[in-house]
């Protein structure tokens, strides 16, 4: 029997001395954990002259939404605890990028240098530095002649860049610089001016990671003048598409004009009070591409070069063709690395319906079949889009800041700001995920929450009803349905800024704010809120602002919620959802494996001391699997289902919250590689279990859980397979357990096969 078990209490958030908007270091926001704290401090115990690195944990309670801080030493750190939701893994496991990588560096550093690493990460850009270094010296060099500086400043990749050093006899040829770069000082952390930098400090979109800052510190700090770099320069490329299911995921008030349920969160006037952040959001355009119609050639956005000091802010006019008619909905970027000076190696995240710009043989052209620490990234148009003609010339001003990208039409029938709202708009304008535009005006979705909302208020006139969580649909949707109604809602998450988004909305909605209580704190609520009144209809979606991105049995939380407002809740309270189920199905997911498999020899180096800490799959003892890590499955590339969708919980919100346990033996309705269990929550709406709303793989906006197993097995009832051989004997059923541990909000899961 394997034991796996899912920990979601514990979260850690980055803190710098000075609190900066961003790090130019080898700090990385979109690789390192958010919820922890790295500091030096001063401690009384050691001499005036030392010092040592400390953590603030944010531990956080899944079922309550509390949250406390608590200061770990050194010492205590367990690299497991903050390594293993990371990309870290999944970057090492990019086999493209570290050839692309290992031929640059070996093409770059060609004799003694001294060469400084940003963002060392497990020290693999400096080994091979220092071989290449090695490898071009003759034996009567002096080795202190040539250097490597590996700057890494977060705490629990320096210890693991320590043992990777030390496992590969490299502790005396790279010397660590446990701080970010732009607290590195020539003469104090490091002798000299570095000849060569070395680097991999981009995310999907380029300069999320800090690149303009670090680059210009870099450069005025500590570089030679005309350094080396790898890579060399950037190249950010776009196109322009037309898709339905990218317009829905920003443009609510035009959704809703089409759903005509009579519900607004974006009514007339008011369009852009509900929608999401103007910014370029990472995702796999691959697993979109049957959605996209190209409206467009590839074109040329901005170039970096890395042996230069860039500029903080920059604007470049862009005259694109159509080359077809319709409607842009979004544009579409990608950025391609040239990677030596010469233009010989280039990785490219370009989505797969690009060819290669390059033809030439000579080329070394690198580009990843999947992974997921480089995406693609979207930039939504407001409203419905652009309306374009074959042929038509277009001009996109495009301008970036030290960290991200903007773009802008300039077109007659473009509005950059489509219905604004008035003065006090910010006051009241929400923004929420892509997924959840997209959720909310979603015409099913809305549908069932109508159906089963009107069906609970049937009969009541004055009821009334808590809405549990930050859900601004039920909470609209009930004032303006029982006029005589009164609405508490919690909105733990949007707090008082969902109050001023009701006020602007009420008279869309027809409801009157006299009717309508916002408690926006962290605390139970009392008969005291209620004026002495019991709740007759407890909703939610459940939706907790903020919790996106996190496992599907977070959203517990509402049955939490719902015990602690036992007290105020009458004896035959309607509670919606009434039940969640927890439904698992074991599938392939080949391409998502092999971004988490364990690390063993990265470009002749050896990793395998870093796999626990990373939560790695494969060749790992069951008592070190990896953790269950949210995922939209539709965007993990290759994936098929090994079995039937099956029920492993049902969590009964008619009750108070309490500890379950479930067993299901589940045959294997397919022939393939299982790789791990997906599994998500069904929200049950009402008590005949005639309205259930999914947030199974079959459903893009929802994120579930993946746990993957510590080994692939071959699974399936026919006589002959392929692939059996290579995983061991085929297994036709699993025994799957499950349990729920109603003090800690923990998953618990364990499997056998059969």
């Amino acid at each position: 029997m394997t034991n796996l078990i899912s920990r979601a209490t514990n979260h850690y958030f980055p803190l710098r001395h000075h609190f900066p908007l961003i790090s130019s270091s080898s700090f990385r926001p979109k690789k390192s954990p958010k919820r922890f704290i790295t500091r030096t401090m001063s401690s009384s115990t050691k001499s005036s002259n030392q010092q040592q690195q400390c953590i603030f944990q944010l531990k956080i309670d899944p079922l309550t939404g509390n949250s406390e801080w608590i200061v770990v030493s050194e010492e205590e750190v367990k690299d497991e605890v903050f390594l293993s939701s990371t990309s870290y893994l999944d970057m090492l496991n990019d086999s493209p990028r570290n050839q692309a990588y290992r031929a640059a560096i070996d093409k770059t550093v060609t004799k003694p240098c001294h060469v400084l690493d940003i963002g060392a990460g497990t020290g693999l850009l400096s080994m091979m530095a220092a071989r290449a270094m090695n490898s071009s010296c003759a034996a009567s060099v002096d080795d202190t002649v040539g250097m490597v500086s590996a700057c890494e400043s977060y705490l629990p990749m320096i210890k693991l860049l320590r043992k990777v050093l030390h496992l590969n006899g490299m502790d005396n040829k790279i010397c660590i610089v446990p701080k970010r770069s732009d607290e590195v000082k020539v003469g104090d952390c490091i002798a000299r001016r570095a000849d060569v930098l070395v680097s991999e400090i981009l995310d999907s979109e380029l300069l999320g990671e800090g690149l303009i800052p670090t680059l210009q510190h870099a450069h005025d700090e500590l570089l030679v003048q005309n350094p080396r770099t790898v890579p060399h320069r950037a190249i950010t490329y776009g196109q322009l598409v037309e898709c339905e299911f990218l317009w829905k995921m920003h443009d609510l008030h035009n959704c809703e004009v089409k759903v005509s349920d009579g519900t607004h969160l974006a009514p007339v006037g008011l369009e852009t009070i509900v929608g999401v952040k103007q910014r370029q959001y990472a995702m796999h355009c691959n697993s979109i591409s049957n959605d996209i119609r190209l409206l467009s050639e590839p074109f040329k956005i901005f170039e970096f070069d890395f042996g230069k000091r860039p500029d903080s802010h920059g604007v470049t006019e862009l005259c694109v063709n159509a080359t077809s008619d319709g409607r842009v909905h979004a544009l579409i970027s990608w950025w391609v690395l040239q990677l030596d000076r010469e233009g010989t190696i280039f990785y490219s995240t370009a989505p797969k319906w690009i060819n290669s710009p390059f033809k030439d043989k000579e080329l070394q052209i690198f580009r990843p079949s999947w992974c997921d620490h480089w995406k693609q990234c979207v930039w939504f148009f407001p409203g419905t889009g652009v309306s374009l003609i074959k042929d038509e010339q277009v001009h996109i001003e495009a301008a970036h800041d030290e960290t991200s990208v903007s773009y802008s039409f300039k077109h007659h029938d473009y509005k950059a700001n489509p219905g604004n709202c008035d003065a006090d708009s910010k006051d009241c304008q929400l923004t929420f995920s892509p997924e959840r535009i997209a959720i909310y005006g979603d015409r099913n979705w809305r549908s069932s929450i109508l159906t089963t909302v009107k069906d609970a208020l049937q009969g009541k006139d004055c009821s009334l009803c808590v809405v549990a969580d930050d859900s601004i649909f039920l909470t609209i949707l009930i004032a303006s349905v029982s006029t005589n109604s009164q609405v508490i809602s919690m909105f733990p998450g949007i707090q008082e800024k969902g109050f001023r988004y009701l006020q602007a909305v009420a008279g869309a909605n027809c409801f009157s704010m006299d009717r309508v209580k916002v408690i926006g704190k962290k605390r139970c609520l009392t008969m005291d809120d209620t004026n002495q009144k019991k709740v007759d209809i407890l909703v939610g979606e459940p939706f907790y602002y903020g919790n996106e991105g996190m496992l599907p049995w977070q959203n517990l939380r509402f049955w939490k919620e719902r015990t602690m407002l036992d007290p105020v809740l009458s004896k035959d309270v309607l509670i919606m959802p009434c039940k969640g189920i927890l439904k698992a199905c074991a599938m392939s997911l080949p391409d998502l494996w092999r971004s988490r498999c364990t690390l063993k020899n990265i470009e002749g180096f050896e990793h395998s001391v870093v796999n626990t800490s990373l939560g790695a799959c494969g060749d790992m003892s069951a008592s070190k699997e990896g953790p269950c890590l949210p995922y939209f499955i539709w965007q993990c590339g290759e994936i098929k289902e090994l079995s039937e969708v099956f029920t492993v919980l049902e969590f009964d919100f008619l009750k108070p919250i309490s500890s379950c346990f479930g067993r299901k033996r589940v045959e294997f309705s397919k022939t393939g590689i299982c790789h791990g269990f997906v599994l998500w929550i069904d929200w049950v709406l009402d008590r005949e279990n005639s309205v259930v709303l999914s947030t199974g793989p079959d459903h893009r906006y929802w994120k579930q859980g993946v746990k993957l197993l510590s080994k692939p097995i071959a699974v399936g009832n026919l006589e002959s397979c392929s692939d059996t051989n290579a995983h061991g004997d085929r297994r036709g059923w699993v025994e799957f357990e499950a349990s729920f541990d109603a003090s800690s909000g923990e998953l618990s899961m364990s499997h056998s096969f059969q």
